[in-house]
């Protein structure tokens, strides 16, 4: 296993050693250890939804047209949320 030191703020240290109390992990490592693995096991299941949409056959052009009609339609659906 290799070592890794990283220089962190006070306050940062702070939240990690409440972390590892809460999260019942035995050591900073572990906690670490644990959200690095949950990192790796997301982007993995990013990239796997990806790939499913690639093979799914329905291929669509991409154009600056439709990036403006979703760009509207969040902006609406954001806007309908804060009222």
């Amino acid at each position: 296993m290799t070592t890794l030191n990283i220089s962190l703020p006070e306050s940062i240290q702070a939240f990690i050693e409440q972390q590892v109390v809460k999260g019942g992990y035995q050591t900073v490592n572990d906690y670490i250890l644990h959200l690095i693995r949950q990192e790796q096991a997301k982007i993995a299941r990013v990239e796997s939804l990806l790939l499913d949409e690639l093979d799914s056959g329905e291929l669509m052009e991409v154009t600056d047209e439709w990036w403006e009609k979703k760009r509207a339609q969040l902006v609406q659906g954001f806007e309908d949320t804060q009222e």
